[in-house]
């Protein structure tokens, strides 16, 4: 792999300070994080994937190094702003886990001509009810927020997206576990600071519009994920015309990290296919 250039800074996005790391050459390659992450989440495919991409990672409101700021905003407007200001203009590629995904799917049904493809990690479309129970640690993780203990939360959260169900600690990566935890807590402290109201990217469900995404889709899922991400997962790759849906054995919600090595090769797998 070749030395790895990397450009860093703030760009001022409508009213907030966003923070964002670049690197790498050609066809623009998109890194969304989840709802209870930032750019580190990326940490293993950022320098890996710029060998061949022009990659983009950037921290979303109130994630991260961006902090909240008061008035509403949308996190599309934010995306479409930031991308214009960088030069991504041709064809994306966009890879975007559970939040990120929401994100990543609403552009591109936003914006079909900027999207080359769309990876769906551990998400779902916007507006997609199913009937799944909730699993109780849920309950629990609310109880800690109405209560104001935000350490519990983040280690409840952990278990909910890093170990996920059916795991034990013991069985995860611990340092991969610790950042997802610190990732989170930090997160947890933005939104503490009640800055911000987040609206709809779209006005419409993606869920009804599936069958409009008329380019390659990969859907990865984990099997220790939550019920409600897993059987998504199954929805878009029967809904999503030609969608491919891969299924990784040992992950739950941030499968990236939970196993970097495979996560690298499927998504390089489906890029390989793509052609020029």
């Amino acid at each position: 792999m070749s030395t790895l250039t990397k450009q860093s800074g703030y760009a001022a996005i409508n009213g907030a300070q966003v923070y964002y790391e670049t690197a790498g050459e050609g066809t623009g390659l998109v890194m969304l994080h989840a709802g209870v992450a930032d750019v580190r989440q990326w940490n293993n495919e950022f320098a890996y994937f710029a060998d061949r991409y022009r990659v983009l990672r950037y921290d979303r409101r109130a994630f991260g190094n961006t902090e909240p700021v008061d008035g509403e905003f949308n996190d599309m407007a934010d995306l479409t702003a930031l991308l214009d200001h960088l030069g991504f203009d041709q064809p994306l590629i966009l890879v975007g886990c559970s939040m990120g995904g929401m994100l990543a799917m609403d552009f591109t049904l936003a914006y079909p001509s900027r999207v080359k493809a769309l990876i769906m990690v551990a998400s779902a479309p916007n507006g997609l009810d199913l009937d799944v129970e909730i699993e109780p640690i849920f309950t629990k993780v609310e109880e800690a927020y109405k209560a104001g203990d935000l350490d519990l939360v983040a280690d409840l959260e952990t278990q909910i997206w890093f170990d996920g169900f059916g795991r034990t600690p013991d069985q995860v990566d611990p340092v991969m576990r610790q950042l997802a935890h610190d990732m989170n807590r930090k997160a947890l402290d933005h939104q503490a600071k009640k800055l911000g109201k987040r609206l709809p990217n779209i006005d419409s469900s993606a869920a009804e519009r599936l069958s409009e995404l008329a380019l390659p889709v990969l859907v990865v899922a984990g099997v220790h994920d939550e019920q409600y991400t897993r059987v998504a997962a199954d929805y878009m790759g029967e809904h999503i015309p030609g969608a491919q849906k891969v299924v990784v054995q040992d992950a739950a919600h941030l499968v990236n990290m939970n196993q970097p090595d495979e996560f690298r090769r499927i998504v390089e797998t489906f890029l390989d296919g793509l052609g020029s």
